[in-house]
């Protein structure tokens, strides 16, 4: 009976957030629009591998024309939503996106899709994302109040990760079904739900005016110039600069190890995808229950473990052992994402979140022109499999590489305690 209890309380936790009409809507408009994207992710690289001969070169270089506007125009989203209202900003990116991928569908139905245009479309797509993820991400802050934003964050990783765990078992079977150009039609349907929730929402119930900073105040070098000047901002970009780098191009290896080392379909590759997801989705609802900011500990020591499953997954012999082992992984890496993203959002003030998380934007989507094409590169000259484990072995080098810098710098001290198990920070001792 007890048991029984707190697990009801565990779950109502765990959903709070949901309470909230403003953020119900702003989750089921937000869960559309992921199934779409993850529907369009698949069908994308599948017409690349078609149109370029199973080129990974090309995988890479596509997926890199998607995310390199990230590094041009994500500073540029964060001072809009410091400046402007951000649920007006919402519904006009996310109705442009939708218009996007339903001219794309028209091309592959007409038949006048080709490779030079799939690379134009990924860029334009990649740039309307780069403007609409640091306002969303800040957007999160003015839905519910600020002891329920934790959870907040963790319920919109976990839509994220629900898309992914349907969004490609959907799409694989519908490009078998009715092909590439009906799927990418119907994907642009799925954007247009977000525009549709966010213009539903009450204004009143927001916590931040609409109006937000006076438009001369939010510049793009004062945000910067707070960030450097906060030690534990600038460490916690940093690791996450190199694990987004080297660690998170599952979008593109995972194709690749379906098509070339397994030789498999798209059906089977969007059970990899899924196989990720179910993780990642376990790893979001676990974030989603804390409801203080993460220590700087959390942050480092999922990055460790998460480079640790991310280097066993690319050892994985057969397709299921894969599958199996792409579960960890996907939940160590949305843990560290989430620690790292709930480590800034929770340690600014309200009048530069969006600055600060349009960095956090930057860093980890903007590694993808970079880390795409590199890992491209390797996976078709080196092994497919190098991809992914060498990702994972740089990403524990890299977090086990800050710990000990934050170590040595703080001077505390990590004990390690068996019964029952946990890790104690040991402060320093005081100077005299």
């Amino acid at each position: 009976m007890v048991a029984a209890t707190v697990g009801r309380a565990r779950v109502r936790t765990t959903f709070q957030s949901l309470s909230v009409r403003n953020y119900r809507l702003f989750f089921s408009g937000q869960l559309g629009k992921l199934l779409g994207v993850w529907m369009m992710y698949v069908a994308q690289d599948w017409l690349v591998l078609e149109l370029s001969g199973n080129s990974a070169t090309a995988l890479g270089l596509v997926t890199g024309l998607q995310f390199a506007p990230v590094v041009l125009l994500s500073l540029h989203g964060g001072k809009l939503a410091d400046r402007s209202d951000r649920r007006r900003l919402l519904t006009i990116i996310n109705s442009v996106a939708g218009a996007v991928a339903l001219v794309m569908g028209l091309l592959v139905v007409t038949h006048l899709v080709t490779l030079a245009l799939v690379f134009v479309f990924a860029a334009v797509l990649g740039a309307v994302n780069a403007l609409e993820n640091p306002v969303r991400q800040s957007f999160l802050s003015d839905l519910v109040e600020p002891a329920l934003l934790p959870n907040a964050l963790g319920l919109s990783s976990a839509a994220f990760n629900m898309a992914r765990i349907v969004g490609p078992a959907v799409a694989g079977v519908a490009i078998w079904l009715v092909g590439l150009g009906p799927l990418f039609l119907v994907t642009g349907l799925f954007f247009l739900i977000a525009p549709l929730c966010l213009v539903r929402m009450r204004a009143g119930e927001l916590y931040r005016d609409g109006a937000g900073v006076a438009p001369g105040k939010a510049r793009i070098r004062d945000g910067v110039a707070y960030v450097w000047g906060r030690d534990d901002l600038v460490q916690a970009l940093a690791l996450l600069l190199v694990v987004g780098l080297v660690g998170f191009n599952f979008q593109l290896t995972l194709p690749v190890m379906a098509r070339n080392v397994f030789g498999t379909g798209p059906q089977q590759f969007g059970l990899l995808t899924t196989a990720l997801a179910l993780g990642a989705l376990a790893g979001a609802l676990v974030s989603g229950a804390r409801r203080h900011r993460p220590s700087v500990y959390v942050v480092m020591g999922s990055g460790m473990a998460f480079g640790l499953l991310e280097m066993v997954a690319g050892f994985a012999p057969t397709f299921w052992t894969s599958a199996l082992l792409l579960v960890p992984t996907g939940f160590g890496m949305i843990l560290f994402a989430q620690a790292t993203n709930q480590y800034l959002q929770l340690g600014v003030p309200a009048e530069y979140r969006g600055r600060v998380m349009s960095l956090f934007v930057l860093v980890f989507m903007g590694t993808m022109p970079i880390g795409g094409p590199l890992v491209g590169f390797i996976s078709e000259h080196i092994g497919p499999r190098v991809g992914i484990w060498g990702g994972g072995l740089l990403s524990f080098l890299a977090s086990f590489a800050a710990l000990a810098w934050h170590l040595q710098r703080s001077g505390e001290r990590l004990r390690v305690k068996l019964r029952p198990l946990h890790v104690e920070v040991v402060d320093a001792p005081a100077r005299v």
